[in-house]
């Protein structure tokens, strides 16, 4: 404390009350391939469905890493997951973008450094061919362009097809885009030219049978003065009245117009709607279904929502669709430029100087008193004004590019390399072949050596191979051979013997799929239902789930075998299901630590005691410190004690340990001993026969 220099009273606090911290024991890691989300970051997951959101859905290419991935999530519910791709050569990932260009954005962090005009409008926010489904349409503010409105104009249709041509005064170039709805009715100021219309003596209109009745879908972007309609016209017809509706409309309460906010700064026309939509069926299984909208969201740079937070449509993009990031404005006209638009009867140039547009993106205080109209779409004649209409993007030149060599799945695991930025306790390799399996041993687990590695033999070792000994070859062979994991020793390893057949139901087929992501999950349900240092092996915790068969099934000579190996057996059991039966790490040195239960609690008690004995730093090692240390420690060992995690302990931290030399280093010492409680591996049951007559304190302990 401070000196006092006159009399008064300091009052302080001595907080003598750190306890060790709980550790999180359960939390997996794993690296795949996936046919969506963001790639080279990490990604916490919690159920299979946040899988499919985050990650889409299994398919012919990924189903073993995806189910590797879900099958953990069977018991657990925290998985950090790293997406990598390929982006080496031509077949790499690429994001789907509305100009068809070559585009690679990994992630959010990616895509704020990358330079974006050459994409179009939009880019899919992460690699993949799932971006090839997505449809953006916008609907501007401007009257006419939300609900199903009169456009005013005479279309001629050619009977039989599916074309229709418009003529007159009021021709707009480009008018519909694809997915517009349109409707066609008589015009009431010649209805005897219209499909034979007649009129009766009271002035009555009688329209013919065959007037082409409901709506038409615009199939492609139209050009010039034609549209193409999703199917045909049945009549030949002339001075039709032709409505439009913006094809998402029934999806959206109002129509857009005047922001709250924009109001208040004396600005108009500045809100939108955007509505993203599979328009193949390959996200939702149906086409055009409508994924994601943003209604009333503003051209304006710098709108904000009630609450403070923005409104920009790029912003609201960018931060919550889980499907697309804005690229670049869509193409609008700007004060002072001419454009040509292309008439039946020539070309003319219309000057657009004088209009009181504002561009996308001018912020509400250089834009009050004007409208934000030139935002959306392009530019078209009509009595000498501007048109201002919905702009429809289908986006394309996704690529999946799931990585097929070790190089993205080794810099993947990288990103889990520093234990002070992420903690995880359970490695799952799924179907990773020996070289990624290998690294992830001598470089993430016993780098770290706070998390253990779960690792499965390839499928050809075992899936289909009809002899059971050619099987237990190629297993064994994957564990000591150099195409395997080359007879690494580590206590942070596990390796189970094999794979299963398992149900696909998002795809109605069955798969192959590794056991490592099982047994790393049996790890977690062993935490949830006793604690990390009790065995997950055997008919109590180590139940194995979503079996249909094993790739094959050791019998006890080649469990002998298996084990003999640091192989840990995965065996159906007639009547009590398929079932993890051994305990084994990878250490091939006999020790406490080839078990998994022994490995697991020295990982919980090094972490917590590591974690509290921070708060020791920079204090003095006096004997004050020192007492201070064991009363943090000992308590903390009686509870895994009370709770069967070792038979005995002993702490020694005082000056027979911190000598004087060892505080002149500025070190501080404490040595913990354990006695590591062990599994049951091996039971020996003696059934001794006796005579009748004989007492059986006579014969106890002879045999």
């Amino acid at each position: 404390m401070a000196f006092q220099i006159s009399p008064g009273v300091q009052v302080t606090e001595v907080d003598l009350t750190t306890i060790i911290p709980a550790v999180g024991t359960t939390d997996g890691a794993f690296v795949g391939t996936f046919a969506w989300g963001p790639v080279d970051e990490i990604v916490l997951i919690d159920s299979q469905s946040a899988l499919v959101r985050r990650f889409g859905k299994p398919d012919s290419n990924n189903f073993e890493h995806w189910f590797s991935a879900s099958n953990f999530l069977d018991y657990g519910n925290k998985l950090k997951v790293v997406r990598v791709v390929n982006t080496s050569d031509a077949s790499g990932a690429n994001n789907a973008t509305s100009a068809g260009v070559t585009a690679l954005v990994k992630n959010r962090s990616d895509y704020d450094v990358t330079t974006k005009t050459t994409f179009g409008d939009w880019v899919a926010k992460y690699p993949g061919a799932v971006g090839n489904a997505l449809r953006v349409s916008v609907c501007d503010s401007v009257p006419g362009q939300f609900s199903n409105t009169s456009l005013g104009f005479s279309a001629n249709v050619v009977s039989g097809s599916n074309i229709v041509r418009f003529e007159g005064q009021q021709v707009r170039n480009l008018e519909f885009v694809k997915g517009d709805v349109v409707t066609f009715s008589s015009t009431a100021n010649a209805p005897e030219a219209d499909f034979g219309a007649t009129v009766d003596s009271t002035g009555a209109i009688h329209p013919a049978a065959n007037i082409p009745s409901g709506s038409y879908v615009v199939v492609e972007n139209s050009t010039l003065d034609t549209i193409t309609l999703d199917r045909e016209i049945p009549v030949t017809a002339s001075n039709l009245l032709v409505s439009r509706k913006w094809e998402f409309a029934d999806n959206f309460d109002l129509v857009p117009g005047n922001s709250e906010y924009a109001v208040q700064r004396n600005a108009t026309e500045d809100e939108i709607h955007i509505a993203i939509s599979d328009r193949t069926g390959i996200i939702t299984g149906t086409k055009n279904t409508v994924l994601e909208t943003f209604p009333n969201v503003s051209k304006a740079s710098d709108a904000r929502n009630s609450d403070g937070t923005s409104n920009y449509y790029v912003n609201v993009i960018n931060d919550q669709s889980q499907y697309i990031y804005w690229a670049n404005h869509p193409t609008s006209i700007t004060t002072g430029e001419h454009f040509t638009v292309v008439l039946p009867f020539g070309s003319v140039d219309i000057p657009t100087t004088g209009q009181s547009d504002v561009d996308l993106g001018t912020s509400m205080a250089d834009a009050a008193g004007v409208a934000f109209k030139n935002i959306i779409g392009s530019a078209f004649p009509g009595a000498a004004t501007k048109n201002h209409l919905p702009l429809s993007s289908d986006i394309s030149g996704g690529t999946d590019g799931n990585a097929t060599t070790p190089g993205p799945f080794q810099n993947g695991y990288d990103i889990f390399n520093n234990p002070e930025e992420v903690d995880i306790s359970l490695v799952v390799c799924g179907p990773h072949d020996g070289v990624v399996s290998r690294y992830v041993i001598d470089n993430l687990v016993e780098d770290r050596k706070d998390c253990v590695a779960f690792v499965s033999p390839q499928s050809s070792d075992c899936v289909n191979v009809s002899n059971l000994s050619t099987a237990l070859t190629n297993v064994v062979g994957f564990r000591t051979t150099s195409t395997g994991i080359d007879g690494r020793s580590s206590s942070y390893a596990v390796m189970d013997s094999g794979w299963k057949y398992q149900y696909d139901k998002f795809n109605d087929v069955y798969r192959w799929v590794p056991l490592n992501a099982d047994i790393a999950g049996l790890c977690v349900n062993t935490d949830n239902v006793r604690d990390p240092w009790f065995s997950p092996a055997g008919l109590n915790r180590g139940q194995v789930k979503n079996v249909v068969k094993l790739a094959w099934n050791p019998r006890r000579a080649h469990r002998d075998e298996l084990y003999k190996n640091g192989i840990n057996p995965v065996v159906n059991l007639p009547g009590q299901g398929t079932v993890l039966f051994g305990d084994k790490t990878l250490q091939i040195k006999p020790s406490a630590f080839d078990r998994i239960n022994v490995r697991r609690l020295f990982i919980v008690l090094e972490k917590a005691i590591a974690a509290a004995a921070k708060y020791t730093l920079f204090e003095f090692n006096d004997e004050f410190t020192r007492a201070q240390f064991r009363n943090l420690v000992e308590p903390f060992l009686r509870d895994v004690q009370g709770r069967r995690g070792i038979y005995d302990f002993k702490v020694v931290c005082d000056a027979t340990n911190n000598t004087p030399e060892v505080i002149d280093r500025n070190e501080f010492v404490g040595d913990i001993y354990i006695k590591p409680a062990r599994s049951i591996n091996f039971i020996t049951l003696n059934f001794i026969a006796a005579r009748t007559g004989v007492q059986f304190d006579e014969i106890v302990g002879q045999f």
